[in-house]
């Protein structure tokens, strides 16, 4: 099924992540262009590493998120493009050939023969398909070819990037949405729609991988010849680092983020044995019990784990073959990756060239949304706006009457309790 998204003059998106959720609405102009009119965002709860882990809170988060956003696009709302997320994302790849006339170029019906082919093979038993993706065609079994058509053959074959997770998952991501009064139009992995935002599209097409650094999950999508190649995840991100704070400092978890925010590094240096930061001892409020540490005692916690990171990330893009190919660069994002000295973690443990990157595909985009928090978020817009993934036949899901009259928070907890 094929959505026309950019027929629309009005596109939101929901970003719903570990540590906050995130809503985009945005009118779109004649000519394709994105304007940002409305956002809101607040901190997730009853999501756990992408995990729906409580209904009711992660409603009340989608909810306050959308508001805020419709008060300032002066706007409402009732479908969304969302992200997917969590440590359980797989990608496989299917492939599909058929024989061509060998007196006439390939042409579109060709193109749309073969996918059709290779879409109708697909098994997704307890999973829920949320990428089918053609990546690349050969013709008579040659080299890869981006585009087959006006090339003449007498077979042609294509391979389709298949992304996917747990239907258990998506189902309990579908009942929020229900529950918040919002239809999914379409669906997203998180690291490919930042890939779309932070990525130029010589590093799509040369080769590159996003790492999005979320706060319970790190997730990946390789990109080549200008389109994604693989997705894959890790249940490890920033939040992770927040608790090792936390734990081994033994404060708050929210003075741990405060810590980390503030004065927290990937990497130790000779000047952070005497430089002193204060802590808050867990549970307690008086400023007379504040402790004095070394700042080098706060970085050697973070260290091991952003190590632990890039060694789980390298070893996903070694399963991809891409561990010795010198010009795969690597692009990091989301809110993880703003930890001073992160980019140089990475470049040393996955030898490669690695940058931070923040969305930078939508332009006049807000000044508080040009950061790497917010790189899912502006990506599923583009992903909404440049829609044209084809699918097998699936239920379709019926739309959920909007409740104009009525506070979308006041219409859950009327309903709820």
């Amino acid at each position: 099924m094929t959505h026309s998204f950019n027929r629309l003059t009005t596109i939101a998106a929901l970003d719903i992540g570990s540590s906050k959720v995130c809503c985009l609405i945005a009118k779109i102009s004649r000519d394709k262009k994105i304007n940002v009119v409305g956002y809101g965002y607040n901190a997730s709860k009853g999501i756990k590493n992408g995990i729906v882990t409580d209904i009711n809170q992660a409603t009340l988060s989608v909810c306050n998120a959308v508001e805020t956003a419709e008060q300032m696009a002066n706007e409402r709302i009732n479908r969304v493009i969302i992200n997917i997320s969590g440590d359980r994302i797989k990608s496989n790849i299917k492939s599909a050939t058929i024989a061509i006339n060998r007196n006439r170029p390939v042409n579109d019906l060709d193109i749309k023969k073969v996918i059709e082919k290779g879409i109708n093979k697909i098994n997704v038993e307890d999973n829920e398909l949320i990428h089918c993706l053609p990546t690349n065609y050969r013709l008579d079994l040659g080299e890869e070819i981006k585009d087959p058509r006006n090339i003449y053959g007498e077979n042609l074959s294509v391979n389709i990037l298949l992304g996917m997770v747990p239907d258990i998952q998506f189902k309990n991501l579908s009942t929020v949405m229900e529950n918040a009064h919002l239809e999914i139009a379409e669906k997203a992995f998180s690291a490919y729609a930042s890939g779309l935002a932070c990525l130029v599209d010589d590093e799509k097409e040369i080769g590159a991988s996003i790492v999005d650094i979320g706060g319970g999950t790190t997730n990946i999508a390789t990109f080549k010849h200008g389109y994604p190649i693989a997705f894959s995840s890790i249940g490890v991100g920033g939040n992770n680092v927040t608790n090792d704070i936390a734990w081994g400092l033994t404060t708050s978890f929210t003075h741990a983020e405060r810590l980390k925010t503030l004065h927290g590094c990937a990497f130790m240096t000779s000047q952070d044995k005497e430089d002193l930061i204060n802590v808050y001892p867990v549970g307690e409020e008086d400023d007379s019990l504040i402790k004095q540490v070394p700042k080098a005692e706060l970085i050697s916690i973070i260290t091991p784990r952003i190590e632990e990171i890039f060694e789980l990330v390298n070893k996903k893009l070694c399963e991809h073959g891409l561990k010795d190919i010198s010009s795969h660069r690597v692009v990091l994002t989301g809110g993880g990756a703003q930890l001073s000295g992160i980019r140089d973690v990475a470049t040393m443990i996955l030898d490669k060239q690695v940058r931070i990157g923040r969305p930078k595909n939508v332009l006049n985009l807000p000044d508080n949304l040009y950061n790497p928090c917010f790189s899912t978020a502006v990506g599923l817009l583009l992903f909404a706006l440049n829609y044209s993934e084809r699918k097998p036949n699936k239920i379709i899901s019926k739309p959920v009457a909007g409740n104009s009259g009525l506070s979308r928070i006041m219409t859950w907890f009327k309903q709820s309790f």
